[in-house]
């Protein structure tokens, strides 16, 4: 399935929508995260010490997905 984003003009959002929802197609719409909370994440990046934080590769390899708990 491929993924698209669109930037459409306030006046024509509600006509927009109406014709996804009629194609049968989903429509999402990204969640603003809130500046308070880019704080806290900003607070305890710069709090940790170097060697506690994982890269993303480290942190993935301790997740166990339901595909892979077999």
């Amino acid at each position: 399935m491929k993924e698209i984003v669109l930037q459409i003009p306030d006046d024509k959002y509600d006509f927009f929508m109406e014709l996804i929802s009629q194609l049968g197609l989903e429509a999402s719409q990204p969640y603003p995260v809130p500046e308070f909370h880019k704080e806290v994440v900003r607070e305890r990046i710069r709090t940790e010490s170097q060697h506690e934080q994982l890269s993303w590769e480290q942190a993935r390899k301790q997740w166990v997905f339901k595909d892979q708990e077999e």
